[in-house]
């Protein structure tokens, strides 16, 4: 019984770390998307709201990555179980870190302040689209523990980075182009760029299901 017993304490700590990831995961995919639409529709409301969330992901990241550890000193599990603790904590960090880019985003409507933006962020906003679809299906993947999803979202990141590209050379120059907008343009640089580093954490998270699952770390396989 003793055994049983501490079996069934593990997968009630398995269960509580993936459960922080969905909670936590959850909160960044709201973060990100009320970001964008900050910028898009210069709503300062919708700023304050990715900060608050940004509070909350920061502690459960914290609470997160202690129980973590407290796992592997109590229970000291091997194999899958070990991987899939370690994940939580690869996993979490890049959560934590879409929160972090999601502020970025939202800290630039604060830069417009309510003024029209100096282009239409209508291709952006179909980056961002993409790009939350991805943190969508990594996080799905994870609970899942789907291996395919991976691969499909390294096809995307392919995609978001020729859009972001595409972008970033586009407004460099209507720069030269409006100098008088040179500021705000800028300022959409940056945007793009935080979106298409939430894209990269989206597809980390995918790939951890496949150490998870294969024992296989796929990070840099591609360098």
């Amino acid at each position: 019984m003793p055994s049983e017993h501490t079996y069934k304490a593990f997968d009630l700590d398995i269960d509580t770390l993936r459960s922080s990831v969905t909670t936590m995961g959850g909160l960044v995919e709201r973060q990100f998307v009320r970001a964008v639409d900050a910028v898009r529709f210069a709503d300062l409301r919708r700023v304050m709201e990715v900060l608050t969330d940004e509070q909350t992901v920061n502690r459960m990241h914290i609470e997160t990555d202690l129980r973590c550890n407290q796992v592997i000193a109590k229970r000291q599990p091997i194999a899958v179980d070990l991987r899939e603790t370690i994940a939580v904590i690869h996993t979490i960090n890049d959560l934590e870190r879409i929160g972090d880019e999601a502020k970025k985003i939202a800290l630039k409507a604060q830069h417009f302040n309510g003024r029209d933006l100096p282009t239409s962020i209508d291709k952006i906003q179909r980056m961002a689209d993409l790009v939350a679809e991805m943190l969508g299906a990594a996080i799905d993947a994870f609970v899942r523990h789907d291996t395919a999803v991976s691969g499909r979202l390294a096809e995307t990141d392919r995609e978001v980075d020729r859009r972001r590209d595409e972008l970033v050379e586009d407004l460099i120059a209507r720069m030269s182009a409006e100098p008088a907008n040179v500021s705000d343009l800028l300022a959409l640089v940056f945007v793009v760029q935080s979106i298409e580093r939430v894209g990269d954490h989206a597809k980390n998270i995918a790939e951890y299901v496949i150490n998870v699952v294969e024992g296989i770390d796929t990070r840099h396989a591609s360098d």
